[in-house]
């Protein structure tokens, strides 16, 4: 039953059903109050072919290589924040442009202004689970 809510090429894994008072804390080990926890499991090969994509991605040529994307991706989420970029307000292709290059003026005018008054670009936010791991 548990597999009808994964994708074909991922299997579940069902826990045992338990009666609750076998439970020291129940809020930790599920939410449910009848189905046990079901974990999904990836084909041996998704799960090597992910592990691998992992550890190319430590290597010191995929970070220079993905600093300029990170660049790019800040702007952009600027874009989206200041700007509302993910909703056009006109219909047509050029008139889309022309709010995407006024868009890009005002972030480019916002950053000037920053600068010309001396605030500083904000810093990389730090997950909680990094900064744990630094603390560590």
């Amino acid at each position: 039953m548990a597999a009808q809510h994964l994708p074909p090429e991922r299997h579940g894994v069902r826990g045992a059903v338990r009666p609750p008072g076998l439970y020291a804390v129940p809020a930790r080990c599920t939410r449910s109050k009848r189905e046990p926890r079901i974990i999904g499991l990836q084909a041996r090969e998704q799960y090597e072919a992910l592990q691998a994509a992992r550890e190319q991605q430590d290597t010191a040529e995929f970070r220079e290589t993905y600093a300029a994307r990170a660049g790019i991706e800040a702007t952009h989420g600027q874009a989206v924040r200041r700007c509302a970029l993910r909703r056009c307000r006109y219909v047509g292709l050029t008139k889309t442009h022309l709010q995407h290059l006024i868009s890009a003026a005002a972030i480019n005018l916002v950053r000037i202004a920053n600068w010309v008054n001396g605030i500083p670009s904000a810093q990389t936010r730090c997950s909680w689970f990094a900064a744990l791991q630094k603390a560590a």
